[in-house]
C-alpha cells in the first residue's frame, strides 16, 4: 500500500472521563508514556492473544483471565494489561472454559425494543460490574450494525434498523460500561450485515448513503458513549478488508470524526502488516491470523520506514489514551463475589420493557389469574428461555436449563449449542395462576399438542427461532414445523396465544387464526417471569419493534440471501484464487428497513415502532421550533384505565425534496390513567439533511413532521421552515 498514516488529530471529544480526569490529562499522559517506551516495548500493546488454552504452541500467560483476549501491559511504565471478554449481552461463557456463570441480559434486539437509553446505561453498568468482579477490564460490545437483512445470524445481537435509534441506545450502553472504569468497544465497523462468507464478502455502497445509514449509527454511538475502542469487521467494504480500510479507519473514523481512541481488529481479521498504515491500531487474537503482523513484522517495518515508525507512535498513544481516559490504570479489576439476584433484577427490568405485544384481538390479553386450565406447548417452556449462540453466549450460574448440541467437534463446539436460560415460563405462569391446571406438551407430535389444546381454556404456544454467530438462517419461517404446529393448535382452540422467542423478524402464515401474539425475543435470565408478567397483566407491555417484520422475503431488497449455503472452506479457496463476493447495498442505500418499505410502497407485516399496550394513548400534533438545533414538543395522554409506558416517535415525512420517512427523534413517558405530559424531543439535524459532495446539506424550505405509533401509523403533519445549512 502507499497509504500514509493519519497522526494524532485534534481531539474534539474524549472517552468517558475517569476520576475527574479530563481528556487533556489522558492525552498528555499518553504522550508522556509513549515517549518513554523502549524499542522492545513499542509493539507490546499493538497485538494480543485469544486467551483460551486450546491452541497448540500458544502459551497463555498465567495472569491472563480465560476469555476473548489478553493484551500484555508494560509494568515498567505502569501500563495495565487488557483483559478482554465478549460482553454485549453479559460476560460471555466462552464455551464453558472458564467454568463460571454470569447474568444474561435480553438480546440486543430486545434491548432495542425498549427504546430506553437510561435502561441501556443501567444494563451496561451491570455487565461492567460483573466483568470487573471476574477480572476483566475490557468489554467487546456493543453491536451497532444495522439490520439490513433479518436473516443475518447475528441479528439478535444488534439493536435495530434505524441509525438514530441504534446509535443513541448503543452509545448509552457504552457510556454505562465505561462509567465503571471498564473500556468498551463498538462493533463491527462496518456494514457487517450477514454471516454467510463474512470473511470475504464485499459490502458495496456509495459514500453518501453509507454515511446516512450504517456509518451514522456508529457516529452517533461514538459521540454518545465515547468508547475507548472501535472493533473493525471481517468483511470487505468497497473492495478493502474492513480492518485494512484506509477509507473506514483513517478517512472516516480518525480524520472526519476525529475519533481519538484506538481500532482493534476482530479475531482473525488481519491479513498484513500494512493494515497498520490503513488505520488499524491493535491485532486481536493474533494467533488466529496467519501471522502476528502487528508484532515483530511491525517493529521491523518501523525500524526501516519513517511512516511505520510514526504510525507505531500514534498506535501506542491511542491505546494509552483510552486506558487513561477510562481509568483502567487507577481502577484495576478486583475479583469479588457477585450479587446475581440484584443483577437479575436489571435483566428483568430490560425484559419487561422489551416484550412487544404484536396482536391482541378481542382483548384476549391480559389473562385472568382465575383461568381454569392452560395448555403450554413447545419451546422448552417447561425449562427455560432461548438465547442466541456464538461469542455472546452467556450462561447462568449452574449452567443452562437445556443445551442442545447443534454440530461441531472439540471444546469450542459448545459455541454452537442451542442454549436455554433457566427461567421457566411454565413455572412463572403457575406462580401467577395458582388455581389453574397447567399442562405441557413439547409439540413434537401435532396430535398430542392438539388434544391438549382442545381441552384447555387457554392454549399458549412458545415458538422459537434460534440464531447464532457464523451462520445465517435460510429464511424467516419458524423451523422444525412450528408454523404447522401453531396453525393446528389455533384450529383446535380459538383462544390460542403465540409467544415468540426469536432472534429477529419471522413470517406468520398463521397470524389471522391467532388472536394474540407476543414477541419476547431472547429475554434473558428472568425471561420466563417477564413473559408471564405480560401475559397476566402484572406488566403492561411497552416494547416497540426496533426492526420491520416483512410480509415476505420477496419484499426485502435482496429476496435471496447472497452466497447462502456456501461453506467456509469454499469461500476461503475462492478468496485465495482472487474471487470476489460483492453485495450491492446501493439497492436500498440509506433506505434501510422501514424506509425501504416506505420507498417501495410494500406494507410490512408489522412496522418498525409497532407495539400494543393494555391501555391507550393520545398524541398531540408536534410543535416544531426551527434553528440549528430544532426541537419538537408534544403532549401525550393516557386515555385508558391502566398505567402504562408510551414511546411516541417523531418522523420526518417531507422535505423540500419530496416525501420521505425518517425517525427524527423519540421519547418515552410512564403515565397513570388520565395523566398527560408534555415531552420535548431533540431533533437530530443529520436526519433532516442529505450527504452530498462530502458534506451534510440541509435544503432551505418546508419540512413536515408527524408523531407516530409506528413508522406506518402516523398522526397529523406539522410543517416548519428551515434555513439552508451545510456542514461537514
Amino acid at each position: 500500500m502507499t497509504i500514509r498514516p493519519i497522526l494524532a488529530a485534534a481531539l474534539v471529544f474524549g472517552c468517558t472521563p475517569a476520576m475527574g480526569q479530563t481528556k487533556d490529562d489522558a492525552d498528555a499522559r499518553a504522550a508522556a508514556t509513549e515517549a518513554q517506551m523502549r524499542q522492545d516495548e513499542r509493539t507490546v500493546l499493538t497485538h494480543g492473544l485469544w486467551a483460551i488454552p486450546l491452541i497448540p504452541g500458544v502459551v497463555i500467560p498465567p495472569e491472563a483471565v480465560t476469555g476473548a483476549g489478553y493484551v500484555s501491559g508494560i509494568p515498567r511504565l505502569g501500563v495495565p494489561a487488557l483483559f478482554e471478554t465478549d460482553a454485549s449481552l453479559g460476560v460471555s461463557y466462552i464455551a464453558g472454559l472458564r467454568g463460571d456463570g454470569a447474568t444474561a441480559l435480553p438480546s440486543g434486539m430486545a434491548m432495542g425494543a425498549t427504546w430506553n437509553a437510561d435502561l441501556m446505561r443501567r444494563g451496561g453498568a451491570m455487565i461492567a460490574d460483573e466483568a470487573r468482579a471476574k477480572g476483566f477490564n475490557t468489554l467487546l460490545g456493543g453491536g451497532i450494525n444495522l439490520i439490513r437483512d433479518p436473516r443475518n445470524g447475528r441479528t439478535f445481537e444488534y439493536m435495530g434498523e434505524d441509525p438514530l435509534h441504534s446509535g443513541l441506545l448503543g452509545g448509552a450502553a457504552v457510556a454505562g460500561i465505561q462509567s465503571r472504569h471498564v473500556l468498551a468497544t463498538v462493533k463491527h465497523f462496518a456494514l457487517n450485515a450477514q454471516e454467510s462468507g463474512r470473511h470475504v464478502v464485499d459490502s458495496v455502497i456509495g459514500d453518501d448513503a453509507f454515511r446516512m445509514s450504517d456509518l451514522l449509527a456508529f457516529q452517533i454511538a461514538i459521540e454518545e458513549g465515547r468508547p475507548g475502542a472501535v472493533m473493525c469487521a471481517y468483511n470487505r467494504v468497497n473492495g478493502a478488508q474492513a480492518c485494512g480500510s484506509n477509507y473506514l479507519l483513517n478517512q472516516v473514523l480518525k480524520r472526519d470524526w476525529r475519533y481519538p481512541g484506538f481500532v482493534m481488529s476482530d479475531w482473525g481479521a488481519v491479513r498484513a502488516t500494512d493494515f497498520a498504515l490503513a488505520g488499524l491500531d491493535q491485532q486481536s487474537g493474533a494467533q488466529i491470523d496467519k501471522g502476528r503482523w502487528l508484532a515483530a513484522p511491525l517493529a521491523a517495518a518501523a525500524a526501516r520506514d519513517p511512516a511505520y515508525a510514526a504510525r507505531v507512535r500514534d498506535m501506542n498513544r491511542r491505546i494509552l489514551r483510552s486506558i487513561y481516559a477510562v481509568g483502567l490504570d487507577r481502577n484495576p479489576p478486583v475479583k469479588a463475589p457477585i450479587d446475581f439476584a440484584a443483577n437479575a433484577a436489571v435483566a428483568r427490568a430490560v425484559a419487561d420493557e422489551a416484550i412487544v405485544l404484536l396482536r391482541n384481538q378481542n382483548a384476549l390479553l391480559p389473562l385472568s389469574k382465575s383461568v381454569k386450565s392452560i395448555a403450554i406447548i413447545g419451546g422448552h417452556a417447561d425449562a427455560g428461555v432461548l438465547s442466541g449462540g456464538g461469542s455472546t453466549q452467556v450462561e447462568a450460574v449452574g449452567g443452562p436449563a437445556v443445551s442442545i448440541p447443534m454440530g461441531g467437534e472439540g471444546p469450542l463446539a459448545k459455541y454452537n449449542n442451542q442454549t436455554y436460560a433457566p427461567s421457566s415460563p411454565m413455572a412463572a405462569i403457575r406462580a401467577l395462576a395458582p388455581s389453574a391446571s397447567v399442562t405441557y406438551r413439547d409439540g413434537r407430535y401435532l396430535t398430542d399438542a392438539v388434544a391438549a389444546a382442545r381441552t384447555a381454556e387457554i392454549a399458549i404456544v412458545f415458538a422459537t427461532q434460534w440464531m447464532r454467530e457464523g451462520a445465517d438462517v435460510p429464511d424467516l419461517s419458524l423451523p422444525e414445523g412450528q408454523d404447522a404446529l401453531i396453525a393446528a393448535v389455533a384450529a383446535a382452540n380459538p383462544r390460542t396465544i403465540v409467544v415468540l422467542e426469536t432472534g429477529g423478524p419471522v413470517l406468520m402464515p398463521w397470524l389471522e387464526r391467532t388472536p394474540a401474539v407476543v414477541e419476547a425475543w431472547y429475554p434473558g435470565i428472568r425471561g420466563g417471569e417477564a413473559i408471564a408478567g405480560v401475559l397476566f397483566g402484572d406488566t403492561n407491555p411497552s416494547g416497540r419493534l426496533p426492526v420491520s417484520f416483512p410480509a415476505s422475503t420477496a419484499d426485502l431488497p435482496r429476496p435471496e440471501l447472497p452466497y447462502a449455503g456456501d461453506s467456509d472452506a469454499a469461500f476461503a479457496k475462492a478468496d485465495a484464487a482472487g474471487q470476489r463476493f460483492p453485495i450491492d447495498y446501493d439497492i436500498e442505500g440509506a433506505d434501510v428497513g422501514y424506509r425501504w418499505h416506505a420507498r417501495t410502497g410494500r406494507a410490512p407485516l408489522y412496522a418498525f415502532g409497532h407495539g400494543l399496550s393494555y391501555t391507550s394513548f393520545d398524541h398531540s400534533a408536534p410543535a416544531v421550533t426551527a434553528g440549528t438545533k430544532p426541537r419538537a414538543r408534544l403532549t401525550v395522554r393516557n386515555t385508558g384505565t391502566r398505567a402504562g409506558r408510551d414511546v411516541p416517535q417523531l418522523y420526518l415525512v417531507s422535505t423540500p425534496g419530496g416525501t420521505t420517512r425518517r425517525l427524527a427523534g423519540f421519547a418515552q413517558a410512564m403515565l397513570q390513567p388520565g395523566e398527560a405530559r408534555t415531552l420535548d424531543i431533540a431533533i437530530e439535524p443529520r436526519i433532516l439533511a442529505d450527504r452530498r459532495d462530502g458534506a451534510w446539506v440541509l435544503r432551505g424550505g418546508r419540512y413536515g413532521f408527524a408523531v407516530g405509533r409506528s413508522a406506518s401509523d402516523l398522526g397529523p403533519v406539522t410543517y416548519v421552515t428551515l434555513r439552508e445549512r451545510r456542514w461537514n
